[in-house]
């Protein structure tokens, strides 16, 4: 199931507004699984970023907004009882006893953008030092510029008391 899909239920009247569900750590796919299995309208908005794993450069897939994800719901029609109890689910967010609602053109400005961004997030930003981890560079510092495409970076790098430009694979960087 995509995590950022968007599941109809037979909740749909005229009356229902988005609430957001506040969701145990690292839990929000496996709540948004789990509400959408059991027939409810849930928008959980993911990105693709790059992030270091043991020393590759991978594409993982991360929520928009950590521990939160967005329910539509009637006031008078929906069972609101078992999500409380729904794997992943810490709570419904709430203003003393009463749940907040979010405006619907919140939630439909979100929806109206891509849910995933390939490679919007890089996990080095500019002007960050960086150092080079292979080739003729290895070990030597320098400066993230901008990423070239998916798998390479511009870096500049002081060579003979000069700045050069380098076009490097994103893979042979890390931070200092």
């Amino acid at each position: 199931m995509e995590p950022s899909h968007i599941a109809s239920g037979s909740e749909e009247g005229t009356s229902a507004s988005w609430y957001v569900i506040q969701c145990k750590g690292s839990e929000s796919f496996r709540a948004a699984e789990h509400l959408t299995n059991q027939g409810y309208e849930v928008f959980h908005p993911v990105l693709d970023v790059k992030r270091r794993r043991q020393g590759k450069l991978v594409t993982v897939t991360e929520p928009l907004f950590p521990y939160y994800l967005f329910i539509r719901l009637d006031q008078v029609v929906s069972n609101w009882r078992p999500i409380r109890s729904t794997r992943g689910v810490l709570r419904l967010l709430t203003f003393g006893n009463n749940p907040v609602s979010v405006p619907s053109a919140l939630v439909e400005t979100l929806r109206a953008q891509p849910h995933r961004q390939e490679g919007s997030h890089t996990y080095f930003s500019a002007g960050e030092k960086v150092t080079i981890t292979e080739g003729p560079f290895k070990d030597l510092e320098a400066i993230f510029e901008r990423c070239k495409g998916e798998e390479r970076a511009i870096v500049l790098l002081n060579v003979l008391q000069r700045p050069q430009h380098l076009n490097v694979p994103l893979d042979q960087l890390r931070k200092p």
